[in-house]
This record gives C-alpha cells, sequence and structure tokens, in this order.
C-alpha cells in the first residue's frame, strides 16, 4: 500500500503567514554594507514585500543602490513559507547567484530573526519594525572562530 502525501492544512499556513503582514508593502531608506577591506558601501535601499499564492507566500525583494550612478549593489529576493506539520516558518533567499534555505522565528513584536550556515560562515540578520515605523534590519557575519562582524545595517520607510 502506498501512503498519500499529506494534505496541508492551507488555513493553518495562512493564518501564520498573516502574522507577517508587518512587511507587506513598499520601503525607501539607507543601508551600509560593510565588504571587508574595501570598507562599508552606503546605499540608496527599497525593500517590496507581498502576498502571493493567496496568502502562503510572502516574497521579499531588496535592492540596494549606489548614491552615484544607481549601481544595483545588493540585490536579495526571500521566498517565506509556513509548514503546518512542524509549526515553522522557512525562508529561501537568493542573493548574487546563490540560494539557501533557512527557518524563521518571529519575534514577539513585529519582527524576525534568521541564520544561514555554510562551512565556516555563518550569518545572523534581526528584522524589526521600530517605535517610529521603520523596517530596521541588523546582519552580522562569522567566519570560523572569528568574532562577528557587522554585514548589513539597513533602515527603511513605507512609502507613502
Amino acid at each position: 500500500m502506498v501512503d498519500l502525501p499529506r494534505t496541508p492544512d492551507l488555513a493553518a499556513q495562512r493564518e501564520a503567514m498573516a502574522k507577517l503582514r508587518f512587511l507587506v508593502g513598499s520601503w525607501r531608506g539607507k543601508a551600509r554594507l560593510y565588504r571587508g577591506a574595501e570598507g562599508p558601501v552606503d546605499l540608496l535601499q527599497s525593500e517590496v514585500a507581498g502576498y502571493r499564492l493567496d496568502g502562503l507566500i510572502l516574497l521579499i525583494e531588496g535592492v540596494g543602490r549606489t548614491a552615484e550612478g544607481g549601481k544595483a549593489v545588493l540585490q536579495a529576493l526571500g521566498v517565506v513559507s509556513y509548514d503546518d506539520q512542524i509549526a515553522a516558518y522557512r525562508m529561501r533567499a537568493f542573493n548574487d547567484g546563490r540560494f539557501l534555505e533557512t527557518e524563521v522565528k518571529l519575534l514577539e513584536d513585529r519582527g524576525m530573526t534568521w541564520g544561514f550556515t555554510l562551512g565556516d560562515i555563518a550569518t545572523r540578520s534581526i528584522l524589526k519594525i521600530d517605535e517610529n515605523g521603520a523596517w530596521t534590519e541588523i546582519a552580522e557575519i562569522r567566519v570560523g572562530s572569528q568574532d562577528p562582524k557587522k554585514l548589513l545595517e539597513l533602515t527603511v520607510y513605507p512609502e507613502r
């Protein structure tokens, strides 16, 4: 006898994904990207987040451009979903021709955290909506046993 695949609980998935509605919209602001010996790069940052598949997926696209010339330096796309079987959020993120998958944990007050590990490299990101309504994000990177270093600081505001 062949086991049939489990039927997902779409209502539970939509209910869980609705908790991420604080991100939905178009956002603009600034970011600072730290790239080793090159030093930090200041960027004009945009973030666009919206639901797809009738609320089952949240798609987030971020683009950071240089102030002079508007060259895209940071481009990332995240696809967030909720797995009702294990009660966990998952994200597949695309950046610089690569993709990674990770678990996303919601914070109590309009925020979330996630991280990636690839060999000796590990990142940790914290995203929050602050008291002024700004989307703030801090990312750190750790290589081997070195202390964590700042990778990204971002502050964007909803477009009105």
